[in-house]
């Protein structure tokens, strides 16, 4: 029950829907308030003990306006039982009659999605994914090239334009075995055929090694303060000619906090974690060294402190 206002009661009064009917009436006059409402609440139950196969929805997904039919074909599932002679069968046959044109693109979407769920990226990432694959399958000229680089190419310049990088080596991981020399080569000739598409050059947004913080951080455990004073430390770091590039300068800010705090990581860990090379960090941290005092917090580390880091 809920309450509603009665027009004939002058007040508000308990309410009874009857979901046989539609209606929604007063408790206490038996006025109908509202009549032939929709029931939006699904028209099933779903017990513990049922099938997960018995899939009770009657619709489809959602649209996709990159695909020619929007993704609302009808396709005829194999009946419950039915045994391999169904694909010689009339409706087998007109099922296979016409090839779809959008096999490929449905293929490639399905790729990217699987790539964008292991790396745990937003779905507005994922869209912008899928439309730039769709504009450089449109040109018909990606034939013959690396599939796999090719999709994991377009997933990380998807997430260098919604601001949420990823490294090279992370996009690397989930790129069913393309190389980082073969998304890198992908990269350069989506960029390239993009370009020519547009006529002016494609805008992939700027790194900075406070983007991949957060995320580094998270893998190596580290707590709330030192997650703040790392952010804070990589954002003055800006300030300074460090010529290195943004995920070294994270991964040695991280080396250097760390240092700094009763939870100490060993560098093995943070090159791990970051998929920097223990060598890299370490040039890194040599450039940062002279400005530490400037970098680090004050509220975080004392000077006492900063003269007790290692010298480079």
């Amino acid at each position: 029950m809920s309450d509603a206002y009665c027009s004939d009661c002058k007040r508000q009064t308990e309410v009874v829907f009857d979901h046989s009917a539609g209606d929604t009436v007063c408790s206490e006059c038996g006025l109908v308030l509202e009549s032939h409402s929709i029931d939006e609440t699904s028209e099933w139950r779903t017990f513990a003990n049922e099938s997960g196969d018995n899939d009770p929805v009657r619709v489809g997904g959602p649209t996709n306006p990159l695909l020619a039919d929007g993704g609302l074909s009808t396709v005829i599932a194999k009946p419950n039982g039915a045994t391999g002679e169904f694909l010689s069968s009339s409706l087998g046959r007109w099922q296979n009659r016409g090839s779809n044109p959008d096999r490929g693109l449905i293929l490639a979407f399905k790729t990217i999605a699987t790539m964008s769920d292991r790396l745990g990226l937003v779905a507005t990432i994922k869209d912008r994914a899928n439309e730039i694959y769709k504009r450089v399958e449109d040109q018909k000229s990606s034939r013959g090239r690396n599939q796999d680089a090719l999709l994991a190419a377009c997933l990380y310049i998807a997430c260098r334009q919604e601001d949420k990088p990823r490294t090279v080596k992370e996009i690397c991981s989930v790129a069913n075995g393309a190389t980082k020399k073969e998304i890198g080569r992908a990269k350069e000739y989506i960029v390239k055929q993009l370009g020519l598409e547009n006529g002016q050059s494609v805008e992939m947004g700027t790194i900075h090694a406070g983007d991949f913080m957060r995320r580094f951080c998270s893998n190596l455990g580290m707590n709330n303060q030192a997650v703040k004073a790392a952010q804070e430390a990589v954002t003055k770091s800006e300030e300074f000619d460090i010529r290195r590039s943004p995920i070294s300068i994270a991964a040695a800010v991280i080396y250097i906090i760390t240092q700094l705090s009763d939870d100490k990581k060993p560098l093995k860990d943070i090159s791990v974690a970051t998929g920097v090379a223990e060598g890299t960090i370490r040039n890194s941290y040599k450039d940062l060294y002279p400005h530490v005092s400037k970098i680090i917090p004050s509220w975080y580390a004392k000077e006492e402190d900063l003269k007790n880091l290692c010298s480079p």
